[in-house]
């Protein structure tokens, strides 16, 4: 038996155990050993290359130590799910945002881990929680949207779920959202901003457990994120008591090996590149071994503290994308599917959805996407599953169900889709982005979105098939907001669909079928033009991030917006009356006043201050989604951010608001 597994046993260790064997093992190893470990383990950057077709095939290893049986960490990475084999294509994170569901995140996250577990990795590098300060972020899609208590919330659940299974890594560390100039951008920020509004929800992580946090490319305040002492070693390894390994983005996370040590960084990855310089600095006393163990400790604390923790019946390579994790990812876009709008076609007084067979006997499916696999980014981040389901097929299958003839308009001209949209009685124009549109930067794709608009030719199809048919439909797909407000008056109803993962196509037949009644609710608020919003440039080298942005900043500049964080529409409204508060709750009585059963999103809104702007403005600190039957009536009882709260109360007298979104019109005070 290799000193490894003497050390661990068969159960998972305790906190004391952990650092008994941590110390242990440290003392039996080799300054070369402890050098070894503080990089990944592929030996060259040409070896790297070779995977270039398939980026992260199979998990990638650091800190192995064969002597002593220490097996090392081995990523894979994420947010989708886990990018190795053919797996689960979960919908994207900016579409579990607008779940707003907490507890279905942590079963995303349970499934994950298994998939992550039965391909070989023992750590997921894929929850992503930063802010969206901007739509045309090209990565947005990998968050969960511009609000900090909901990125909290979320990434929390992802952590909890998959650390049943494997250790997980919170990135990117910190105020990464720009992505073209991500490789040179200086972030600047004040003291106020930075702790009030961009590192809350990281904090929130580090207190649930995360076992690593990934540090970002870009210089905040003048200095690299890998390097950068203030926010590695002052504020997440001192002020907030972190006890897991931090670890570089790949290749261009640290740029001098003595420097990153130095600010806290703990791992390069994916292979040793600037950490090459370390054993030449620590002879020369440049750095203190005393540093490197420390480094070394970290990376042993977490692989004994996950040593035998899952649940290794289910870690079988057939389970990967088998039919019940399938399941839980149609469950997912079921819920994570916007309805924006939903009005009456002309000549009617009835909504144009669900699409009930009584009206509707045909119904036409136009556009470039409706039979496309669209699954997100083709960048790292890029999950191949095996079959995807498209919204064509979707829609064939659901109108085989009900009885309605669906055809899909097979060219793409706009005259053949207004000749199948009057041959119809409805018409569902799928339009929207793709890889190529946003997304990890790859030179000719991705990258930072260029507008925030629909391509010309999609506004164009949009505005022919409204007009050749009343009762048209569009279901747009992407990863963030789109500037809806020059063609939405042309058509009765508007979805989106994100990028909505393995299933994806059969959530957007049930939605507009009726089958499942509508609950995503935007993670984000859709400004209805780019001048609403705060500055953004694609190629900046010096930027600053202030407090403001997303519908703080829509509140404190007294904009209207085309839809708040927040909205989304069902096929059943729900009254909300009575909200007050008792000691550290607020209820609120809801009552569904419709003939479906459905699911509402209760908000909490506190009025508080934040960052160095003294505007206090109503701030997320609360929420909770609940299914209430058709004609019922509830209580919602939810608990606010205690951190929210303390902070506006010390301001002054307290105000809370309660309702569906933050849109001014539809917030309520609180007794």
């Amino acid at each position: 038996m290799d000193r490894w597994h003497a050390l661990v046993g068969e159960a998972p260790l305790d906190t004391e155990g952990v650092e008994r064997a941590a110390a242990t093992l440290l003392t039996e190893m080799t300054l070369d050993e402890k050098l070894g470990c503080l990089s990944g383990d592929r030996p060259t950057l040409s070896g790297l290359l070779e995977d270039a077709r398939r980026y992260n095939a199979r998990p990638i290893v650091a800190g192995c130590v064969p002597r002593l049986g220490i097996p090392g960490v081995r990523f894979t990475d994420g947010p989708r799910g886990i990018v190795m084999g053919a797996s689960t294509a979960f919908p994207v994170p900016m579409a579990r945002g607008a779940t707003f569901d907490p507890d279905l995140e942590r079963r995303v996250g349970d499934v994950i881990g298994v998939e992550a577990r039965a391909q070989g990795a023992n750590l997921f590098g894929g929850v992503c929680i930063n802010a969206l300060r901007h739509p045309a972020w090209g990565r947005a899609q990998e968050t969960y949207g511009e609000d900090s208590h909901l990125l909290g919330e979320m990434g929390v659940a992802l952590i909890e779920g998959s650390q049943r299974h494997v250790m997980a890594c919170v990135k990117h560390f910190a105020l990464n959202s720009m992505e073209n100039s991500r490789f040179i951008v200086d972030v600047t920020v004040d003291e106020d901003t930075l702790h009030d509004v961009y590192l809350p929800h990281f904090r929130r992580c580090v207190g649930a457990g995360v076992a690593s946090v990934m540090s970002a490319y870009n210089r905040v305040n003048g200095q690299w994120c890998g390097h950068h002492g203030v926010l590695l070693s002052d504020v997440l390894k001192g002020r907030w008591g972190f006890r897991g390994f931090v670890m570089s983005d790949f290749v261009f996370g640290v740029r001098s090996g003595p420097d990153a040590i130095d600010g806290g960084q703990d791992l390069e990855m994916p292979l040793r590149l600037r950490f090459r310089s370390l054993p030449r600095a620590v002879r020369r006393g440049r750095i203190a071994e005393s540093r490197i163990d420390d480094s070394v400790r970290r990376l042993l604390r977490q692989q004994l503290r996950f040593a035998n923790v899952g649940e290794p019946e289910r870690y079988r390579p057939e389970v990967v994308a088998c039919a019940e994790h399938r399941a839980l990812a149609r469950e997912v876009s079921d819920r994570a599917v916007v309805l924006l709008q939903n009005d009456p076609p002309a000549g009617s007084r009835e909504a144009v959805l669900p699409l009930d067979a009584a009206r509707y006997g045909s119904v036409s499916v136009i556009g470039r996407l409706a039979t496309l696999e669209n699954t997100g980014d083709h960048g790292s981040s890029q999950v191949r599953a095996p079959h995807v389901v498209t919204v064509a097929e979707g829609m064939r299958e659901a109108g085989l169900r009900h009885g309605v003839r669906v055809v899909p308009c097979e060219r793409r001209s706009v005259a053949d889709a207004v000749a199948a949209a009057r041959a119809a009685d409805a018409a569902v124009v799928v339009v929207g982005y793709t890889f190529r549109d946003e997304g990890e930067f790859l030179g000719l794709v991705g990258g930072d979105r260029r507008s925030l608009r629909l391509r010309p030719q999609d506004e164009e199809l949009i505005g022919a098939v409204g007009a050749a048919n009343p009762n048209t439909v569009v279901v747009l797909e992407g990863g963030s907001p789109i500037v809806c407000e020059p063609w939405r008056g042309r058509v009765p109803a508007i979805l989106m669909a994100w990028y909505p993962g393995i299933e994806g196509g059969r959530s957007v037949a049930d939605i507009l079928f009726g089958d499942v009644n509508p609950s995503g609710r935007v993670p984000c608020t859709w400004a209805a033009s780019e001048a609403q919003l705060p500055p953004f440039r694609r190629w900046a080298r010096r930027f600053p991030y202030g407090p403001l942005f997303g519908y703080r900043w829509m509140w404190a500049e007294k904009r209207s917006p085309t839809w708040w964080f927040g909205h989304g529409l069902g096929y059943s409204p729900f009254r909300y009356a009575a909200a007050c508060r008792r000691d550290d709750t607020v209820t609120v009585t809801l009552t569904n006043e419709g003939r479906h059963d459905g699911e509402e999103v209760v908000q909490l809104y506190v009025d508080v201050a934040l960052g160095s702007d003294p505007r206090p403005v109503p701030t997320l600190c609360g929420f909770r989604r609940i299914r209430v039957a058709a004609g019922a009536t509830v209580d919602v009882t939810i608990r606010p951010d205690s951190r929210l709260l303390d902070r506006a109360a010390s301001a002054g007298p307290l105000r809370l608001r309660v309702g569906r979104s933050a849109d001014p019109g539809v917030l309520a005070e609180v007794a």
